[in-house]
């Protein structure tokens, strides 16, 4: 049994922890008859294996030491006070090991500024720098495919840092870094994450029950991948947008070329509460190496989006996308650029459903469907599009556009002769109705209400 005397002699130790003491390993095993391989010490300061967070050394053998410090003993955090860490090579994340920064919630920099600025308000003695814990990564410059920058394996954890590519231009096309953060294994978490400018954010890959939350910044090429993923993973509370750079030429690269989140092999995701500005592809769904994915997305959001879904491979069980707010247009005044919110693209098999989600911005067309899945539309709202487009085209496939509102004038629906079956019942328009029906009798349509 751990008596009340081991407990303060515990809770002692790891305050001084906290401090940047290290943990007295004979103190905390002594409750339990001496094993000490049993009660590991809880936290490790990485400070005190030699990392300094003054953005001029090498941190990475440093940091790299406290965290198998903490393995040796069984598990533990690894903290990383505030201060700036130079990373030039690759980080590890033991199981059952955490790395920490200061975060301990969605934090993010406007611009890519990063100096040091006391608070106005605050008194000259007490003015600190509030920047938190900042990677500078110049490791893998122009290889994406190098090595991570940090890999996460199962039951490890990171959180509360900021991630930063000292070495990005915030006014010319990105280079190439790898993956900033590698998640493999069960159990793997990232929280309180900002990736302020880094090329490829988050790649879970056999990733079982991974979870990401928290995170914000500007990934520019991807911001998370997910694929061969068997077991329920999550993805809650994400935000990305061009908080790092708005020079016209980082901005149209990601709008040409970016993808927000990107699906492949995955069964049963979740994903909660995300949103992404100004990319090319918003939420890409994907053949991945072992299939597709079916889900469940929930208040999700894209604006400035060239796409905001697109969906080339999806599973039998499909994709369910509830409570969706969709912004596709040509933000930059590129020209020549055809901004639909949903390409369901010919390959996909599996049926994806859109309930009471709303488009917006001038896009060209709210849909358009090539596949012969089966996708539906129920009470969603379609408020802009090309009045010389129809709103949603159908090729191919089964389509259900039920209790949904057109809110413009306008061509609404075109079936094409590839349209297997059609149901379009119950929704109202601002103007009169605009059909062009050529799947015929496969086709139910009826109960729509119309201005005149």
């Amino acid at each position: 049994m751990i008596n009340r005397r081991y407990w303060f002699k515990a809770m002692a130790a790891g305050g001084l922890a906290a401090a940047g003491v290290p943990v007295d390993q004979a103190a905390m095993g002594a409750g339990l008859g001496g094993a000490t391989h049993l009660t590991s010490g809880v936290l490790f300061n990485a400070a005190d294996y030699g990392a300094s967070g003054d953005g001029r050394a090498d941190a990475t053998d440093a940091i790299q030491k406290a965290l198998d410090a903490a393995a040796r003993r069984g598990g533990g955090v690894v903290l990383l006070p505030a201060g700036r860490y130079r990373v030039d090579g690759s980080l590890y994340v033991p199981s059952a090991v955490a790395l920490e920064g200061v975060f301990r919630g969605p934090v993010s920099h406007s611009g890519h500024d990063l100096r040091a600025r006391p608070h106005k308000t605050a008194r000259a003695a007490r003015r600190i720098a509030p920047l938190g814990t900042l990677l500078l990564v110049t490791g893998g410059q122009g290889k994406e495919d190098a090595e991570p920058t940090i890999t996460v394996v199962g039951n490890a954890s990171l959180g509360g840092l900021t991630i930063y590519h000292p070495n990005q231009n915030p006014n010319t096309v990105p280079l190439e870094y790898p993956w900033a953060i590698s998640m493999i294994g069960d159990n793997a978490m990232v929280s309180n994450v900002e990736l302020l400018n880094s090329w490829r954010g988050i790649r879970a890959v056999k990733a079982h029950r991974h979870l990401i939350r928290n995170v914000t910044g500007q990934p520019l090429r991807t911001g998370i991948l997910v694929d061969e993923i068997y077991d329920i993973g999550r993805i809650e509370d994400v935000h990305f947008n061009p908080w790092w750079s708005h020079h016209r030429r980082v901005l149209e690269f990601m709008y040409r070329q970016g993808e927000s989140f990107v699906f492949g092999r995955s069964d049963w995701e979740y994903v909660l509460n995300t949103f992404s500005f100004g990319y090319g592809m918003a939420y890409r769904f994907i053949e991945g190496k072992t299939g597709a994915c079916n889900g469940n997305f929930l208040g999700i959001g894209a604006d400035a989006s060239r796409h905001a879904c697109v969906v080339d491979q999806s599973q039998k069980p499909g994709l369910l996308i509830t409570n969706g707010e969709f912004v596709s247009f040509d933000y930059l005044k590129l020209g020549k650029v055809e901004p639909v919110q949903v390409l369901v693209q010919p390959p996909n098999k599996g049926p994806v459903r859109f309930v009471n989600c709303s488009f917006w911005g001038p896009c060209r067309q709210i849909a358009r469907l090539g596949s012969a899945c089966t996708v539906g539309f129920g009470d969603c709202t379609f408020c802009q599009w090309d009045q010389s487009q129809y709103a949603i085209e159908s090729l191919a496939g089964r389509l259900l556009v039920r209790g949904c509102e057109f809110q413009q004038a306008g061509p609404q629906l075109r079936l094409h002769g590839g349209v297997a079956q059609a149901v379009i019942t119950g929704n109202i328009t601002a103007g009169k109705w605009q059909l062009a029906n050529a799947a015929g009798k496969r086709a139910m349509i009826g109960l729509n209400s119309a201005v005149r």
